[in-house]
């Protein structure tokens, strides 16, 4: 008997291999920022991780492409998308300086149950009382996750909320312009305008880095965020969206593991509670999706 091609499975593996490692990437550039932030302004983190992400891409985009990748057809579409991604880094950064990485990456995870809850009134996609009760388990699992009301509430998770709904407003807007743009000048926007953006912000807080390790962290936090959303592209050309993307959430897995070996931090029950129910919720959504119910 003649074995079966192994060349769809061995596609749809690379992808699934190429999301955990982007799991990866994130949670470094993550730990990163936290420790830059103990020091330096989170402007000026986001900055640096933006423009060493925007050399990054334009070294891979540019020779074969050329200036015109910059050419949008949907400008307008294109900042929001850039502002919304900006926004979501700079609150992340932010309130990394004052919650565990593992929490902020937990309260992440809830960007799906934006872009569910966005879908329909923006992209007119079809609801179904399936993923309305997914997304409002899921919005339970972020109550579970923020304690309102406890002596256990901190501010700043807001901020990583406030991420979270950015990151979502984010893809809602990239699924609108991506019928006009190619994904070239999509990737290339959002650096572009966030380097830009917050480079207007430098002369209010910037600080020369203190030492080498500093600026290597400066460095590290975009290149680490941008090899991330590479690996996200190349595991999205492998296999389809709805088998890669419950994988996401390995970089829970990531957050938790950088957190406890850089800052000895461990989740308490409450994250643990509330990030289950919000993959659990992810994890059905993405189900129901997929059957079309």
């Amino acid at each position: 008997m003649t074995p079966a091609p192994a060349g769809p499975s061995r596609r749809v593996l690379h992808g699934i291999l190429c999301m955990c490692t982007a799991g990866l990437m994130f949670p470094v550039m993550s730990g990163f920022a936290k420790l830059l932030g103990q020091d330096y302004s989170s402007l000026q983190v986001s900055w640096a991780r933006a423009f060493v992400h925007l050399v990054f891409l334009s070294a891979l985009l540019l020779p074969s492409a050329g200036l015109g990748v910059l050419r949008s057809r949907r400008p307008g579409l294109q900042l929001g998308r850039a502002a919304m991604l900006t926004t979501s880094n700079l609150a992340s950064f932010y309130a990394l300086t004052f919650i565990p990485l593992a929490e902020q990456a937990a309260i992440q995870l809830a960007a799906p149950l934006i872009v569910a809850l966005l879908a329909w009134p923006v992209l007119r996609e079809r609801t179904t009382p399936a993923r309305v009760a997914a997304v409002l388990v899921g919005f339970l699992g972020v109550l579970v996750l923020l304690r309102p009301g406890t002596g256990l509430f901190h501010w700043a998770s807001l901020l990583a909320l406030l991420s979270a709904a950015s990151y979502g407003v984010y893809q809602i807007l990239t699924r609108l312009v991506a019928p006009y743009d190619s994904p070239a000048t999509s990737t290339l926007w959002c650096p572009l305008v966030g380097a830009f953006g917050l480079m207007l912000t430098l002369p209010f807080v910037w600080k020369t880095p203190a030492s080498l390790a500093d600026l290597g962290m400066f460095l590290g936090c975009g290149a680490f965020g941008a090899i991330g959303h590479y690996f996200v592209a190349r595991a999205m050309l492998h296999a389809p969206a709805n088998i890669i993307s419950p994988f996401q959430y390995f970089q829970l897995i990531g957050s938790v593991a950088v957190g406890w070996f850089v800052f000895r931090d461990l989740p308490d029950a409450y994250t643990w509670a509330g990030a289950a129910i919000i993959v659990c919720s992810g994890l059905y959504l993405g189900w129901v999706q997929h059957r079309g119910r």
